[in-house]
């Protein structure tokens, strides 16, 4: 399971890694990608989410965040 606080730090890490370009300051890819599933837990009002039922680009984001952690 995927918490809405851990998706915010895997959103932050993003964040770091590939920040915000450009005068109109886009999100990167990876970072957009984690920000639509947060905007759907916040709309859906979960506090947590299934590794499985991501879509598999936010799953790898997500998983190439938490091997930094270990």
């Amino acid at each position: 399971m995927l918490s809405l606080t851990d998706l915010e730090e895997a959103i932050n890490y993003w964040r770091l890694q590939r920040p915000a370009t450009g005068e109109e300051c886009a999100l990167s890819p990876e970072v957009n990608a984690l920000a639509g599933l947060y905007a759907m837990m916040i709309f859906e009002r979960r506090s947590e989410v299934a590794m499985d039922a991501l879509q598999p680009q936010a799953r790898q984001l997500v998983q190439s965040w938490q091997a930094t952690r270990r």
